[in-house]
C-alpha cells in the first residue's frame, strides 16, 4: 500500500507538471508574451500613454515612411497656437494657388476647395484630423507659418524641442513630394517623403494627447459633413476604421492618425482607453499573414498589440503615499534643534506592469545631491514637505525598463519629502555643540593614546 500510494503521489505529480507547461500562463512572463506578439511591420512600438513606458518594440529606431502620420505635428502646432492665441478656430483662410490644386486632386485624401473660396480654421482642421485633407492641411500650414516653407521649418525645430529623434519633416501633410508637381515646399526634393522612426512617431503622439487631449474629441468622430448643407457638401468618413463605429471597430479606440503612400507602406498610430489605462501603439509598413499591406494589415497587427497590453498589464500602486524606504526612513540633520527629520514619498506611485509583477519592484531612494553634504546630511532649517529627493522603481530581476521621455518616466516616481519641519538651533547651541565637540576629539585622542601603552 505504501509503494502504491508514493507511485500515485509521482503520477500526480507529473501530470500537474505538464498541464502547468502546457498552461499559457506557466513561464509566460512579460518578455516571452511580447516575442508572441509576432508584429509583422517594418518598425512598431507599444507604449503606455500616460507614463510613455515601453512594452513592446520591434525595429522601433529603424527611420521609415510615415506618410498622413506626419499630420499629428501639423495638429500639434495648430492647437499649440490657438492655446497662445496666434491662431482663432473662427479664423478665415483664403485659399492659395498651390491649396486649389491640390484640392482638386481626386487621386489624394481631400475635400474640395473653391479658388475663391474662405474657410474657417476649425472646418479645415475636422477635415484634416477626421479626413486627412491634404490641401485643408498645407491651408493650416500657410496660416501659421505664412508659408508651408516657414512652417516646414516650424514642424523640425518642434521636434527637436519636444525631444524626438530620428525625423525629417519635409511637407505639412505626408505626402511624396512628388504630388506637389513642383510646388513642394523649398529646400526639399521632389521626390522626397517625411521619415521618422516608430520611437519618434510614438514621442510625437505622446506628447499630443498629454499636452492637447482635445485632439481626441475630434479624431474621434467617425462621420462628419464637410460644408453641411451646400452644393460643396462631402461627408467625410473617418479613416480610423478602428473607431467602435466603423468596419475594425475596437473598444476603446479613439485616435489617431493612419497614413499609406507607396513609399511609406501601410502605416497607423492608434490610441485606446479602457479600465483607466491607455495604450499608444505604431507600425510601419503593416502587413497581414500573406505578406500584403492593406487595411486589414495595419489595423489587423495594431488590434493583436492592444489585445495583449489590455489582457496581459495591469495599474498598480507600487508604492503608496507616505511610504518609507527600510533603513532610510529618517535623515541626520546639522544645524538643527533635532539630530534626525522623518522622510516619506509625498505621493503614491502607480505604474503599468505586466500581470502579477508587482512584487518584482523594488524602491530606490535617490537623494538631492544639492540638499545633504558629503556625510549625507540635510542642513537645518528645513521646511515639512520640503523635497530632499526622489523615489525610483527598479526591476528586481534587472529587466530594463524604457520611456519615450524624461517627463514620463518621472511620473512613475514619487518625491520624498520632509514629514517635519527642523528649526536651526541657536548660536549658544550651536557654540556648546562646537566646545562638545572640541573636548570630546580631545578625550578621543587621549583614550586612543593611553590604550596604545598597553
Amino acid at each position: 500500500m505504501i509503494v502504491n500510494k508514493q507511485i500515485l503521489k509521482k503520477l500526480i505529480a507529473g501530470a500537474m507538471a505538464t498541464l502547468l507547461l502546457l498552461s499559457p500562463i506557466a513561464g509566460f512572463d512579460k518578455a516571452e508574451a511580447a516575442a508572441q506578439l509576432n508584429i509583422n511591420a517594418d518598425g512598431a512600438i507599444l507604449v503606455d500613454a500616460e507614463s510613455g513606458k515601453v512594452l513592446y518594440e520591434k525595429n522601433a529606431d529603424t527611420v521609415l515612411g510615415i506618410a498622413s502620420m506626419t499630420k499629428m505635428m501639423t495638429e500639434y502646432l495648430l492647437l499649440d497656437a490657438i492655446k497662445h492665441g496666434k491662431v482663432k478656430w473662427d479664423q478665415e483662410y483664403r485659399v492659395s494657388d498651390l491649396v486649389y490644386k491640390i484640392s482638386q486632386r481626386t487621386d489624394l485624401s481631400n475635400v474640395p476647395l473653391r479658388a475663391d473660396g474662405t474657410y474657417k480654421i476649425r472646418e479645415l482642421y475636422e477635415a484634416m484630423t477626421i479626413y486627412s485633407a491634404n490641401a485643408a492641411t498645407i491651408a493650416i500650414a500657410e496660416t501659421i507659418g505664412g508659408s508651408e516653407t516657414n512652417f516646414v521649418k516650424m514642424m523640425n525645430d518642434k521636434a527637436k524641442k519636444l525631444g524626438l529623434k530620428d525625423y525629417k519633416f519635409v511637407n505639412s501633410t505626408g505626402l511624396n513630394n512628388v504630388d506637389y508637381r513642383g510646388m513642394q515646399p523649398e529646400g526639399t526634393g521632389q521626390d522626397e517623403e517625411n521619415v521618422m522612426s516608430s520611437r519618434a512617431v510614438a514621442n510625437l503622439a505622446f506628447h499630443l494627447i498629454n499636452d492637447y487631449p482635445e485632439v481626441l474629441k475630434t479624431a474621434s468622430i467617425p462621420r462628419k459633413a464637410f460644408r453641411e448643407g451646400t452644393t460643396d457638401q462631402i461627408n467625410m468618413i473617418n479613416w480610423n476604421w478602428m473607431l467602435p463605429e466603423l468596419d475594425y471597430g475596437y473598444k476603446g479606440v479613439d485616435g489617431l492618425k493612419t497614413g499609406t503612400t507607396d513609399f511609406a507602406g501601410y502605416c497607423f498610430t492608434g490610441t485606446a482607453e479602457r479600465d483607466g489605462k491607455r495604450f499608444i501603439t505604431v507600425v510601419q509598413n503593416a502587413k497581414d499573414a500573406s505578406g500584403a499591406g492593406g487595411y486589414n494589415a495595419r489595423f489587423g497587427e495594431t488590434r493583436k498589440m492592444l489585445d495583449y497590453a489590455f489582457a496581459n498589464t495591469t495599474k498598480e500602486e507600487i508604492v503608496p503615499k507616505h511610504y518609507q524606504v527600510k533603513n532610510k526612513k529618517t535623515l541626520p540633520v546639522t544645524k538643527g534643534k533635532d539630530a534626525q527629520v522623518k522622510i516619506y514619498t509625498k505621493s503614491a506611485v502607480d505604474m503599468v506592469i505586466p500581470n502579477g509583477e508587482k512584487d518584482n519592484y523594488k524602491a530606490v531612494l535617490v537623494l538631492d545631491k544639492n540638499k545633504v553634504n558629503k556625510k549625507g546630511e540635510l542642513t537645518a532649517p528645513i521646511k515639512k514637505g520640503e523635497k530632499v529627493g526622489y523615489l525610483k522603481l527598479v526591476p528586481k530581476n534587472g529587466e530594463k525598463v524604457s520611456f519615450l521621455t524624461e517627463e514620463g518616466q518621472k511620473k512613475v516616481q514619487a518625491d520624498v519629502v520632509a514629514a517635519q519641519g527642523v528649526e536651526k538651533a541657536n548660536w549658544f547651541v550651536l557654540m556648546m555643540r562646537g566646545i562638545g565637540g572640541f573636548f570630546g576629539d580631545i578625550w578621543h585622542g587621549i583614550s586612543s593614546t593611553v590604550s596604545g601603552w598597553f
